[in-house]
């Protein structure tokens, strides 16, 4: 059973047997553990709550809407065309989702503030554990989580999630 709403793919908790009707049933079929994200294993022990969680998500999906991340592997797409005065053949040909998604992901990391912006980008969009996010920001360990749930809070807020 998926525990977030945003995951369409087939979804099996780990160890759980799928019968080769469901696999038929679908194009594609994903195990995934959700427990292993930063926010998921920080709320398996109680650190955050289901609303801190949500807006990390929340935020999280709008980061790969606006298809943020760095690409791996070689883009094969035609290269780019000019389209009309005042458009260079370098800049992205964006839809209006991915558009709205990146206004959105930059408005809620505005809301968080510029100190609480940068654990929240790393553990919630590029998936850095809390230890790892500490060192390289250079903070002490343990104060990634108080400084974490304070982003997640304002961001809470922005996205108006109760």
């Amino acid at each position: 059973m998926a525990q977030s709403g945003q995951r369409l793919l087939v979804e099996q908790a780990v160890g759980e047997k799928v019968t080769a009707e469901r696999q038929r049933a679908s194009a594609r079929s994903v195990t995934v553990n959700l427990a292993e994200s930063p926010l998921g294993w920080l709320f398996a022990r109680g650190h955050l709550s289901r609303t801190q969680v949500d807006a990390g998500e929340r935020l999280r999906s709008d980061w790969e809407r606006a298809q943020l991340a760095p690409r791996v592997t070689m883009s094969w797409d035609a290269a780019p065309v000019a389209r009309g005065r005042g458009r260079s053949a370098g800049q992205p040909d964006l839809n209006g989702a991915q558009i709205d998604a990146k206004r959105r992901f930059d408005a809620a990391l505005e809301a968080a503030g510029p100190g609480l912006a940068d654990i929240l980008w790393r553990i919630v969009c590029a998936g850095e554990g809390m230890r790892d996010a500490e060192t390289a920001l250079g903070w002490p360990a343990r104060a990634g989580k108080l400084v974490l749930t304070l982003a997640l809070d304002r961001v809470a807020s922005f996205y108006r999630i109760p």
